[in-house]
């Protein structure tokens, strides 16, 4: 058996000598996936009395309230000192927020950024040049950089680089599924990245950084703290 074990160390050293990312195991990250045919996954910034929810323990007692479950969720996009969502933000088909076309520093601003976009039961991610309202848009969160696009790792995110830290994001799985990812550890962005990429996402978006945070009972990850713009849930009715 020690012998076995031994091979298998191996072998995973050797392949760390060939790719050209950190190796992670899984357990480094929350993940979590959706599958949207059978799950109602939506956003939300904002109470009925036009408050933010701003934690997801503020979004978990208003869920509750209104005779659901929360099953997961997850900070969004980028936001303001305001707490108001950074770029395009969609909720119920409305434009609440406008597309941020803007050229600046800082993570959002490195492009190409992207939208990530909810139709009623088809979810996408897309440069943010690419990016066009059809109407048919339930929920849209605007964020940068993208991660992956194409199949390809951003090309500014750079090999072996020390800009460690938590971080949060979404990507597309080949069969439609959205996965959300938070690193449990410090990593810096090219390594996560190259998670999202080694489980097949050919697009995936960077969500935010030191302050991620995410509710997932099923996993066992329980955060409800922080004080976010838009937030990722996923809800079912109460069993009576």
């Amino acid at each position: 058996m020690k012998t076995k074990i031994g091979l298998l160390v191996l072998i995973i050293v050797l392949l760390g000598l060939f790719i050209d990312a950190k190796i992670y195991a899984d357990d480094s990250f929350l993940v979590y996936k959706v599958d949207l045919k059978k799950e109602d996954l939506k956003l939300y910034w904002k109470n009925n009395k036009d408050e933010n929810f701003g934690s997801i323990q503020n979004l978990k007692l208003w869920i509750e309230k209104n005779k659901l479950t929360l099953k997961f969720a997850m900070n969004g996009g980028m936001y303001k000192k305001d707490n108001s969502p950074q770029g395009l933000y969609i909720e119920k088909q409305k434009v609440l927020v406008a597309l941020d076309t803007l050229k600046a520093a800082g993570n959002f601003y490195l492009k190409p950024n992207g939208v990530f976009y909810l139709t009623r039961k088809i979810a996408g991610i897309c440069k943010t040049e690419d990016f066009r309202n059809d109407g048919k848009i339930q929920y849209a969160t605007q964020s940068g950089p993208m991660l992956v696009i194409d199949g390809k790792i951003h090309p500014d995110l750079t090999k072996g680089s020390s800009n460690l830290n938590i971080r949060n994001g979404v990507g597309i799985l080949p069969d439609g599924k959205v996965i959300f990812v938070l690193s449990k550890k410090e990593i810096n962005f090219y390594d996560f990245a190259h998670y999202f990429k080694s489980l097949g996402c050919k697009n995936a978006l960077y969500l935010d950084g030191f302050v991620s945070r995410a509710y997932a009972p099923s996993e066992n990850w329980i955060q409800t703290d922080g004080n976010f713009g838009a937030l990722f849930a996923v809800t079912e009715k109460k069993n009576n």
